[in-house]
């Protein structure tokens, strides 16, 4: 048998064969390969140049060119991010430039970027409202389905079209349903009446009644077949200043107070109880929101809400309570609150909101990651639209708002939701993630 031999890398105590060793130089393989992958790695830092796409550019519709132009890796070039992010660049989009926008993304579609197209027109639409009613028989011609929110400015002619089709199509018959959801003007709120009234042939092959899928789109039928919106507006954005921009400084927005410690603990699991907003009524958010309350508090606790929906109930002195209604989710019994970071003291202390409204479909796209917090607007579902059940009355409870806690804690992910069921003076948290 051969002997072998030590491999002379410092501190290896690896063997090898004589033959390996004449091709390596006296090392074994993977100490030859961690060498390699060093050399290389030198050779980057060393060469590497750092290249700003967007060096004297003003015009928003040729930065936003770029920042959706995926730029193919290069190990030696490190881009350099614009100042600011896609979101700010995309609301400051005037009228006209908006447009130019509109035709990018048709030409990308056109040439067969599909993705890059419909990502242009979905930001468009939601911090715009943008109308693509002009568009939407080229992307029904081209089967560009998603995402629905696309169709929301659909014409009477198209809107007709897909509830003829809807009656056929049974391979898009879902999305076909929260298009038309998303139109969801008088013609197609009757028509969602007549199919709860009388369930078409097709309704046995979904997975819920089709009336539901108006949820999705943020509204519902009531017991009468009129349209009832779930959630409220208008839409101010929640948002966190940076440190050094100071946390008194009222230029960056109002303060509100947000995160605030209870002395009250969860019925559940013991811990204390948050309030996540707490806003006087007084506010434009709050201005078609009927509270027998000057503040209007949503209280939580942020544990237990990770699993089921948290109600909270007005005492006399109208300052919210634990609901007698509340039902423990299952596994809730097990949790234990010292597994869980605790919240800091001053967590909402650098959280302002918006001094003017957004669109209220500001933040319904979360994928896009936009500025996700909000009072007021339609929830950006991580997973499907779940409005709560008011326990008292047994209707919807409306959508009053949204906290996105990976803007609270460093490494905190999901998006809680709050909502309100006026007559009935409750309030309730759910929350979801990816």
């Amino acid at each position: 048998m051969t002997e072998r031999i030590p491999c002379i890398r410092e501190g290896c105590p690896n063997t090898i064969l004589p033959a390996t060793a004449a091709k390596t130089g006296g090392y074994c393989m993977p100490c030859k390969q961690e060498m390699e992958r060093e050399a290389h790695q030198r050779y980057i830092e060393a060469h590497r140049r750092d290249v700003n796409l967007y060096e004297g550019m003003t015009d928003p519709v040729e930065i936003l060119k770029i920042m959706h132009t995926r730029q193919v890796h290069d190990p030696l070039i490190r881009y350099a991010a614009y100042e600011q992010s896609k979101e700010q660049v995309y609301l400051s989009l005037s009228t006209e430039q908006q447009g130019l926008m509109i035709d990018y993304a048709m030409q990308q579609i056109r040439t067969g970027d599909e993705d890059t197209g419909k990502d242009i027109l979905v930001y468009l639409v939601c911090y715009h409202d943008a109308s693509l009613s002009a568009l939407i028989p080229e992307l029904l011609e081209r089967e560009i389905y998603y995402p629905v929110i696309l169709y929301k400015s659909a014409s009477a002619k198209v809107r007709d079209q897909l509830l003829q089709q809807v009656n056929t199509d049974d391979e898009n018959r879902n999305i076909l349903l929260l298009m038309l959801a998303y139109i969801g003007d008088e013609i197609v709120v009757r028509q969602f009446q007549q199919w709860r009234q009388f369930p078409p042939h097709w309704a046995d092959q979904l997975h819920v009644a089709p009336e539901h899928y108006t949820t999705e789109a943020g509204w519902e039928l009531t017991n009468e077949g009129q349209r009832r919106d779930l959630f409220t507006t208008p839409c101010y954005s929640l948002y966190k200043v940076k440190e050094d921009d100071g946390a008194d400084n009222t230029s960056n927005g109002d303060p509100i107070s947000m995160l605030l410690p209870n002395a009250d603990n969860c019925k559940w699991c013991g811990s204390s109880l948050t309030t996540l907003i707490d806003l006087d009524v007084q506010h434009p958010a709050l201005q078609d929101v009927a509270w027998n309350s000057e503040r209007l508090q949503v209280r939580t606790c942020v544990i237990c809400s990770c699993y089921g929906v948290v109600y909270m109930e007005m005492d006399s002195a109208g300052k919210p309570c634990w609901s007698a209604l509340n039902v423990m989710p299952m596994g809730a019994d097990d949790l234990d609150p010292d597994d869980y970071v605790k919240l800091a003291p001053d967590a909402g202390r650098h959280f302002r909101i918006a001094t003017a409204p957004r669109q209220p479909f500001h933040a319904s796209e979360w994928a896009m990651e936009p500025s996700a917090s909000q009072i007021g607007g339609h929830p950006g579902w991580v997973q499907d639209a779940e409005y709560p059940i008011c326990p008292c009355c047994s209707m919807r409870m409306k959508a009053i708002g949204q906290l996105d806690w990976g803007e609270v804690e460093e490494y905190g992910e999901g998006i809680y939701y709050m909502f309100i069921c006026e007559p009935c003076q409750l309030t309730a948290v759910s929350y979801q993630q990816s």
